[in-house]
């Protein structure tokens, strides 16, 4: 049918089930080709087409595929197999191994055959047709994961199957805003689909390779990062995903455990003890990244990664992953490799880290990195040791107690690395990270003025994620109106209309960028929502965030005028030997203290704070998780009149 044709694409954020579908109406038929990588099954990639007839013509309608597909890859030499139950057959070697001597991985691909042409027959409404590309390691593991596919599509239940592990998935978390439909839009795109690129909630642990900028590798050499994993996982990706599923933030600490013979050779390569992580990571750990000198000396990853398992243990008091998941080898010997990196100054009294890289990749070999001194957090290293009874080297407390955090005395901030000059250029969030996530304690003035010194000298057209961290400080010294202003910077790098992410604001960089989506959440959630500071909306919007967890509770929240909507869910699933921990809300104007029922559902509303022009609601909460680790959730919610 060549009349009056209508195309048009479509992504399915509705029902948030990630399918992407290309349509072509005419007059006769609406023909509907849909893609996706099955949820619960991730080895699985789908096609379907759907014709829907159109009109009262009962004719055959027949359309035409073009069935041309073979594999080809520059990296990957296949050879075809026989074929398998009816499906075409492949597999080959990747061309090189990740390191030198090492082993170069299998690739098995089989698929169904495409057929020339699909009919909908004179007495067919509509009709279905599926089809299947399966990828795998082995022989045995592919032809598994295509039966499984075959079963599906017999029984009716490929897509079903899909759906139900994506609604699964979406019953765990929920944030959604009433209001700008920008911003509404944004946060569904951004959880979506950075939960795309997490597994499986069923799947079997060791699978999941970790996080890149931008998911999975694609173009050419070095386009997207070859797929590498950085620290964009660690401290951009990971902490939202942490907030509402233990489960996926545990994958990512199992990966780095999994890397953890790779990251003892790159110490010993550098001449240092414990564990160095890369800079770039793949499947062992060993550094790959292209560039000797980023790998050398953007040593702030180490720091990033012990912070997401800190962060894990304090949402979860899972010890679990800390013993037989073996996260204390990662904390200790990262310690020891902060102590061996560090070097004593007389002079000064303090420990120093010297010829760094910081995360402003603009300038290198600098010593005392303020972002790198301060992540260099070798305090939890003691924390753990004690809770684990594991006799902590007396050289962890010295290095934690005496290591240079730069400080400018006389103009009240903190100058990103010795000798750095007050309105040098500089690439992204760096010194403004201190605050949050880093946690270091400042007064406002001095956090007023590293944001103030930093913002006016970031580049315009850096990575995305450099404007969340400057919102999340501005919401933390009330400043809405400055935080909303920089938070809209951001909206430059969400491209329509399926909201890809670009790593810079004129669209060039990675895509689709997962790293300017954590930090657009972390904004958010940690930010505005307040799950640590502020939260700004006004009063007629509404903001629900379901699914967090906290110490083996789920929770739900809602923000509705002036009051805010609390319910602690009855028999939520707990991450690891972890057992719920009974919970309080406490006013933190009033010091009342609240016990949370499960399955009751309390009231709080806001309070007037000397600003007239504002509502406050302070509140935290507490649990007795351990005399010395008590983690606080705080929530200080501003409301604009």
């Amino acid at each position: 049918d060549t009349h009056t044709r209508v195309r048009w694409y479509s992504l399915d954020t509705h029902t948030r089930v990630r399918i992407f579908t290309h349509s072509l109406r005419t007059v006769s038929v609406i023909a509907s080709q849909s893609l996706y990588t099955h949820r619960h099954h991730p080895n699985l990639l789908v096609m379907e087409v759907l014709l829907i007839r159109q009109g009262t013509s009962r004719e055959p309608i027949t359309i035409k595929l073009d069935s041309r597909f073979t594999p080809q890859s520059d990296d990957i030499v296949f050879h075809s197999e026989p074929d398998y139950k009816g499906a075409s057959y492949i597999q080959g070697q990747t061309t090189t191994a990740e390191v030198s001597g090492g082993v170069c991985p299998s690739v098995h691909i089989i698929w169904t055959p495409i057929t020339p042409s699909l009919t909908l027959l004179p007495d067919q409404a509509q009709s279905r047709w599926g089809f299947v590309v399966v990828v795998a390691g082995s022989q045995d593991s592919v032809q598994a994961h295509y039966d499984t596919a075959l079963e599906l599509m017999a029984n009716g239940n490929l897509r079903p199957s899909h759906l139900r592990a994506w609604e699964e998935l979406w019953a765990g978390s929920t944030l959604e805003l009433t209001g700008p439909d920008d911003l509404s839009r944004a946060l569904i795109g951004c959880m979506f689909y950075l939960l795309s690129a997490f597994p499986s909630l069923h799947e079997a642990p060791g699978h999941f390779g970790g996080v890149s900028p931008g998911g999975l590798s694609n173009g050419g050499s070095g386009q997207d990062y070859w797929g590498h994993v950085f620290w964009d996982q660690d401290t951009w990706m990971y902490p939202s995903i942490g907030l509402f599923y233990p489960q996926l933030a545990r994958a990512v600490l199992e990966y780095r455990v999994r890397t953890v013979d790779g990251a003892k050779d790159n110490a010993e390569k550098q001449g240092y003890k414990g564990l160095k992580f890369p800079w770039e990571s793949a499947v062992s750990g060993r550094e790959v990244c292209p560039e000797d000198i980023y790998g050398q000396q953007e040593i702030h990853i180490n720091g990033d990664v012990t912070l997401a398992f800190q962060h894990y243990l304090y949402l979860t008091q899972d010890m679990s992953m800390f013993t037989e998941g073996r996260g204390s080898e990662v904390i200790w010997g990262v310690a020891d490799y902060w102590v061996s990196r560090v070097t004593w100054s007389a002079e000064e009294q303090n420990y120093h880290i010297l010829g760094v890289m910081p995360p402003d990749e603009y300038y290198y070999n600098v010593n005392n990195s303020v972002y790198t001194n301060t992540v260099a957090n070798l305090e939890f290293a003691v924390e753990l040791a004690a809770l684990l009874k594991y006799p902590a080297p007396r050289e962890w407390q010295q290095v934690a107690d005496k290591i240079k955090i730069p400080f400018d005395q006389k103009q009240k901030y903190h100058p990103e690395y010795d000798g750095y000059k007050k309105g040098q250029f500089v690439k992204q969030a760096d010194t403004v990270m201190l605050g949050y996530p880093l946690g270091l304690p400042m007064t406002p003035e001095v956090r007023r003025n590293d944001l103030e010194f930093y913002e006016a000298v970031t580049d315009p057209g850096g990575p995305a994620m450099t404007w969340g961290m400057f919102a999340v400080g501005w919401l933390e010294l009330g400043e809405v109106e400055k935080a909303g202003h920089l938070l809209q910077k951001c909206f430059k790098n969400i491209q329509g209309p399926f909201q890809v992410w670009s790593e810079s604001s004129d669209g060039s960089g990675a895509v689709n960028f997962l790293t300017g989506m954590g930090g657009f959440l972390q904004a958010v959630l940690f930010g505005y929502t307040g799950f640590r500071s502020v939260i700004s909306t006004t009063t007629h919007h509404l903001l629900c965030i379901r699914g967090v967890s906290y110490l083996g509770n789920k929770m739900d929240w809602l923000v509705r005028g002036q009051e805010v909507y609390i319910i602690l869910r009855e028999g939520a699933k707990h991450t690891g030997n972890t057992k719920p921990c009974a919970l309080q809300v406490v006013l933190k104007n009033s010091g009342t203290k609240i016990p949370l029922i499960p399955g009751k559902l309390y009231s709080i509303p806001f309070y007037f704070t000397t600003n007239s022009q504002m509502l406050k609601l302070s509140i935290q909460i507490l649990s007795g998780y351990y005399s010395k680790v008590i983690i606080k959730y705080c929530l200080d919610i501003i409301v604009k009149l």
